[in-house]
Order: C-alpha cells, then structure tokens, then sequence
C-alpha cells in the first residue's frame, strides 16, 4: 500500500513539471492593505487573456509566471476595491500592490474576504473563513467578540454544551483539533472554564477552519485545524483600539517603529468581575479571586526585499479560588523567518515554543507554613518548521518543508506540608519527539480540473527518562490491567517508536462557471492525548504522549461537496457528505483513576471511531442583510472491547441534529442588528437502568452495563444585538460604537448536563436534575473604539 501511494505520487509530480519551449518570465511580490500594511491572505492575481491565476500566500506573496508580452492583471478581494494594471512582462519583474477598503468603517460587514467565485473554483473544501469583522458584528455572549464561540455556528462544529470549553470538528475529541496561533499550538484555547476563548478580537487578522481535505503542511491531529493569524501592526500610523466592557476590557496600540521597514502591536485583556463583586462578598469570601487576563504582542521588521522577521507571542492566565488557589494558562512564542529565494521560491521559517500548565495550592497557609499544598502540572513543546513554496508554473505550484517537535510532559507533582513535615508525591516527567516531513502539489489540469496531492510522513519516538509500564493484555476486557512489569529507562533512551504515512488528495471538478463538484481524502495521525472522563474537557484534564502501551490516533476521511453559487455570486451554497474512520481511541474502565496515578495507562482502553454526516450551508455575501444558514445532519459513534457488547455505540459529543442561523442587518446608517439562532439534539450520557433499595436508601444501577443509553434534551437559543456607529471616538477623533446584546433572549434553560442524584428528603427517592449553565436572559453593553 504504500509503496503504491509513492508510485502514483511520483507519477503526479512528475507530468506537473511539463513546460513549453516558449521562453517565459515571473511576475512576484506581496499584496497588502494601503492602510495599514498588513499583507493580505488569499488575493487573487488574475490575467483574464489566459484564464490563469494564483493567489497570495498567509503572507501576502504571490507569483505567476506566463510567456512574454503585456498583460493585463486583476486583484479581487472582497471587501476592497478591485484593481488593474497593464505590465509589459518581459524580464522577470518584483511588484508589490496595495488594495484599499470599499467604504471603510468601523462597522463594516465583510462576510468573507476572497474572491467572489472562490468557494467555487478553488481547491478547498471542508474549509471555513470568517472575517474578524463579521464576528465583531454577531451577537456575543456578554457582548464580548469570541473567535471559539463563533465558529459553533458554521456546518460541522458543535459543542457538548452551552459553557463547555473547546469545540468538536465531525465527531472529534477536542484535543482532536490542533489550534494554532501565529503557528503555537494552543492547548487550552479558553479562558473562564469556557465562557472565553483566549484570542483577542483586536489582534487577530485571520481565522480558517479546515476540516477536511487538509494540506500535507498540516499535521499532529486527526480532527481539524484551527488556524488563526495575528496581525503584524500597523505600518502606516499609530493606532489606539479597544473596547470597555460589562466583565472586561481590552486594549491594543500599533505603530511602525522604523518607517516602511518595521511596526508592531500590544494588546491587553483584563477580566474585573472580581473586583465589581468584591463589596458584595461577605467576609468569607474577601479572600476570593476570579479573574483572567491575558497579553498578545508581535513585531516585524523588514530586513531588506528578500527577508522579513516576525516575532510574537501570547501570554494569559485564569485565576480562581476562595479557601484555596486555582490558576492555569497557556504562554507562547514564535519567531518566523520569511526569505524570498528568487522570484519563484519563498521559505518561511518558524521556531516556537508553547506551554500550557496549571497548579492547585492551598491558599490560606498559618503563620509558620506549617500546613500547605501544592500540585503543578504542565506540557511544553519546543519545534522548528521550515516550510517552502515553489511556483512551477502558472499550473503547478509546490509546497515541502518538515517540522520537529520536543515534548516535555509534566503529568503532575504534589508537595503537601503538614505540621511542617513535607511530602512530596506525583508522577515522572515524559518525553517524545514529533518529526515529519512533507511534500505536496496544487495542479491545474485544464479550466475545469484542478488537484492537489501530498504525502507526509510522521516519525514519532517515546523516550526516557522514565519507567516504562508492562500490562498484562490476558484479562477480561473492558476491566483495569494489571502491571506486569517497570522497565526503567535512561535520559534520550528509546522506549518506543511509531511512524506513519499520510496521504493527501483533493480534486475540484467544474461543471459551470457557477458550479462544482469536490472530493477530498486524507490521513492524520496524532500522536499525543487529553485524557479525561468528565462531561467537558477542564483545565485539569492532563495531556499524555504514545507510549508502549498507548498507541497513536488514526483517522481516515473521505468528503463529497457540490457548491453552487446564485445571483452574480451574491449567494454562494454547499452540500458536502463525509465519512471518517478513528483508531486507536481513548476509553475508560469503570472509575477510571486519572489523577496522579503512576499506571493510569492501565485504566485506558482502546478502541475505534467512526463519524459520518452531511452538512448543509447556504451564505448571502451581499447586500444589506447578510449572513448564513447551516445545518449538519451527524452520527458519531465509538465501538470498544469490553463495552456495550462490543457493539457500536454513541460517542459522548454525538449530536444528530445541528441548525444554525446568522443574520446581519446593516443599511450603512447609524444603526446595524444581528441576530443568531442555534437548535442541537442533546448529547448521550450514562444513566441508571434500574435501582436497589437497601435500608431506606435507593441505589442506582445500570443493568445491562451500557454508556450513553440516554439522551439529554435539545438546546435552542436566540441572541440579539444592535450597533449604534459614533462620528468620533475618545478626544474627538477616530470611530466608535455602542453594542447593545442580549443573550438568551427567550430565557431558555438549556441542559449542560443531567445526572441522577437521592432525594434530600427521601433517600429511597431517586430523581434526575437538569444542570444549566445560563439559565437567564443575559444583557450587555460594550463601548469600542478606535483613533
């Protein structure tokens, strides 16, 4: 099989480096925004003469290459206003462009920032872009822009409840979706146990979601990816923006600091729910902390025309407690090298690093620390990526690079001090590399065909320092193995090693000017795991890597879509079916103990996955009202040894029903609305068959031993909000807006989840609560602005 897939390979890259005699030359350079520099992902440089095209990279670069002669260019990009020029194009040529804002504002919608037929012809499918600007212009939960929250709306992306941190891609686990910022994995992208994601409106220039047909670039998890692009500042004139809030505010200033050559921006975010309570508590609870905050900066500077830097990171943090101390957060940096080789080869380089910890301790303490605890867990990840971009030819256009990754994996560490005598109990660090390497081919076979093709190859190594655990596989399954053995191994020592091959194919097959038919594969494997067995994922949860007796994720999706797009593309419309195939899946025995327990890995059971579904989306680009529909009709189900009879069964975030609605009024006045509706069947969950009574007491018991036999019921929910645009902002100058928002406008009381508890009054009684995270109606008010 594999030997098969390198032939066919080879065989597609090599007819794609077929050229005419005719002597041919390059145009290239970078596309940006006359405002402010930033360079502009997805432009599209058109020559209506010979049909051909290419579009700017996550830089801003493009480059085209057609025989000699003069030539008549385009650049479409919508939300701007489209531009032309003539180019004698008889030697190879460097030209940089600038597009402006069609009727610039604060308010702007701007539903998607491409070319109009893009969703059409392009090769992408599975793939969703949303402007910041249209999530600005959606209603929010307690008025504040959220880029997790946002993308629920669009096909495939669910939740397992209103609050639940992270987001599920067709029937993945969250730790199935590999969120980047800036190229840094994210590995809690919530702030507030949920509530908030961790980006902040103001700095984010991009954000796509790919959830299938995924480029061999990409790799790590079997789900999606979540990339999201920070802004580079602006490089034109300071700039002051930010929003106060009804639970916090937010600040971002960017400037150039060497003109034409470098500029930068800083953003702060500062949660205060905790300070507007504070006269309410009592004195119980004076002590009490619940806030986040977080901080996002990032710095370029051009060096000279072939090499540009950046450097940026992200630093935030939630802290909670009251008797005690919770706190947890995500930091990360990433530097990134841009060289243009020539007018055909660009190279971008990144090196990052990325830390997610957490730690609990005890927050009141004597006078002599006699009595204190403290428990610290964390994942660390260091890499280098250098990724390359070739142009072929105006048909063929080549990407390759590699990646490696260091993992540094603290599972966690208590120190618990009692009457001064000090205790230390927790679990050994773990260690592994991620290296891959890649290859892949976007080929344009005639004005109705178009593929691309990749291979990536993943080499994964599991090293010590550390004990490495040997169960017994003889025992009953479903029930915790038993240890037969620890191996004990030194530092950089091989313990175990797992490599894969992961094909990649997407084909777009024209049938009109105004239609489609696309079909995507690939294979992801992934090779570390977010183990928990809660409702939702908490800050708590504690990230493991493959080891001997864990072995990597596997998943194969195949996508069918049909786009068609109406009115002068004014509308745009998809229907795409899909069928993925998980191995190697997480599961649990029975009181699965996964806390500081030295042989937690003899708690997990292993097991397959499938999921399969169709989504349907419809969007209205133009126009005063604009906005999407979408709904995903979806099954997601798990099939593991030892549980349900070895039968296929519900996965815990299966949902089959999934409607979503964005509507956005905005006659270009002083007034805008919007609104957004959602319905999802509730998720499966564990629930008592039957009970025993002993002594007056009811006890609980599920007779045929069965998971998610219950389903809890289904959430609806309908947001409002309305935008009253300023002449000026602060100090007379500059825009600004109020933003008036009401979640949960109808007061529904949507179940996050329902568990069965006794009777207070009659243990014999057993009865079934329903758990709601926002049971109101939640008002707010936001004030942005910008100078």
């Amino acid at each position: 099989m594999k030997k098969q897939t390198g032939k066919f390979f080879i065989f597609l890259l090599f007819i794609s480096f077929a050229a005419t005699s005719q002597e041919k030359f390059t145009l290239s350079g970078y596309v940006k925004d006359v405002s402010n520099g930033e360079g502009l992902i997805g432009v599209t440089v058109y020559n209506p003469e010979t049909k051909l095209g290419t579009q700017t990279n996550v830089y801003g670069f493009y480059s085209i290459t057609l025989p000699s002669g003069s030539y008549n260019f385009s650049l479409s990009y919508i939300g701007y206003k489209p531009l032309s020029r003539k180019i004698d194009l008889n030697t190879n040529l460097v030209v940089n462009f600038e597009l402006s804002e069609e009727g610039k504002t604060l308010n702007e919608v701007v539903i998607t920032a491409k070319k109009e037929d893009d969703n059409v012809r392009n090769l992408e499918m599975s793939v969703n872009k949303v402007e910041m600007k249209t999530i600005r212009k959606m209603p929010a939960l307690l008025g504040e822009v959220d880029v997790i929250r946002s993308i629920q709306f669009l096909p495939g992306v669910s939740s397992v409840g209103e609050g639940a941190s992270g987001f599920n891609v067709r029937g993945g686990a969250i730790d199935q979706n590999l969120v980047l910022m800036d190229e840094a994995p994210v590995y809690n992208s919530s702030h507030l146990f949920g509530f908030f994601s961790v980006f902040n409106p103001d700095v984010v220039k991009d954000v796509k979601l790919i959830k299938g047909g995924i480029p061999a670039t990409y790799g790590g998890r079997v789900s999606s990816i979540l990339d999201v692009r920070m802004k580079e500042g602006n490089s034109k004139k300071a700039e002051f923006t930010g929003g106060l809030g009804t639970i916090f505010s937010r600040f971002a200033y960017e400037r150039p600091f060497v003109k034409d050559k470098g500029s930068f921006i800083v953003a702060l975010r500062r949660s205060y729910i905790d300070l507007l309570a504070k006269p309410f508590l009592n004195s119980d609870l004076k002590g009490s902390k619940f806030y986040f905050y977080d901080f996002t900066a990032k710095a370029n500077y051009k060096i000279d025309n072939k090499n540009t830097v950046f450097l940026s990171g992200y630093f935030g943090r939630d802290v909670f407690g009251a008797d005690f101390g919770f706190n947890w957060g995500n930091a990360t940096t990433t530097f990134r090298w841009n060289h243009v080789f020539n007018d055909k080869l660009f190279l971008n380089t990144t090196v990052f690093y990325s830390n997610y910890d957490y730690s609990l301790d005890s927050d009141t303490k004597n006078e002599n620390d006699q009595d204190s605890f403290e428990w610290k867990s964390n994942i660390v990840n260091y890499s280098i990526k250098p990724d390359f971009n070739y142009y072929i030819n105006t048909k063929n256009t080549l990407s390759f690079g590699g990646q490696v990754i260091y993992y540094s994996f603290n599972p966690g560490k208590a120190t618990a001090v009692s009457g001064g005598e000090s205790q230390t109990i927790g679990l050994d660090g773990k260690y592994a590399v991620e290296s891959a390497v890649y290859v892949g081919n976007e080929q344009k076979i005639n004005e109705k065909v178009s593929l691309s093709y990749g291979l990536r190859y993943s080499d994964y190594h599991y090293l010590g320092k550390g004990n490495a655990v040997i169960l017994d596989e003889s025992g009953k399954p479903g029930e915790r193995k038993s240890v037969k053995d620890v191996k004990t191994y030194g530092k950089g020592e091989n313990i175990q090693t797992y490599g894969n091959l992961e094909p990649r194919f997407a084909l777009n097959v024209g049938l009109n000017n105004s239609s489609s038919l696309k079909l995507s594969y690939n294979r992801l494997a992934q090779y570390i795991h977010l183990l928990s067995n809660t409702t939702a994922s908490s800050p708590l949860d504690v990230w493991t890597p493959s080891s001997n007796n864990i072995k990597p994720q596997l998943s194969d999706q195949v996508a069918l879509g049909y786009f068609k797009n109406f009115a002068d593309n004014e509308y745009e419309s998809s229907v795409e079916v899909y069928y993925k195939s998980l191995q190697n899946q997480i599961d649990y025995v029975r009181n699965a103990d996964l806390l500081l327990n030295p042989y937690v890995e003899a708690d997990l059971l292993s097991g397959q996955g499938r999921a399969y579904g169709a989504e349907f989306y419809i969007k209205k680009n133009k126009g005063v009202f604009n906005g999407w529909i979408s709904y995903t009709l979806a099954r997601t189900e798990r099939k593991v040894e030892g549980l349900n009879n070895f039968e296929w069964f519900p996965s815990r975030i299966d949902k089959l029903h999934n409607l979503s609605a964005v509507l956005i009024y905005d006659p270009g006045k002083k007034w805008s609305f919007s609104g957004n509706f959602s319905f999802a069947s509730g998720t499966p969950a564990s629930f008592p068959t039957n009970k025993f009574e002993w002594q007056g007491v009811a006890l609980p018991h599920n007779y045929y031993d069965e998971r998610n036999n219950y389903r809890i019921p289904a959430s609806h929910r309908l947001d409002l909000s309305a935008t009253r645009k300023n002449k000026h902002a602060l100090f007379g100058k500059g825009e600004s807006e109020w933003v008036f928002s009401v979640y949960n406008i109808y007061n529904r009381r949507n179940p996050f989840s329902v568990y069965v508890r006794q009777n207070e009054d009659n243990p014999a009684i057993t009865e079934a609560i329903r758990y709601s995270v926002f049971a109101s109606v939640l008002p707010a008010v936001t004030y942005n602005f910008k100078f």
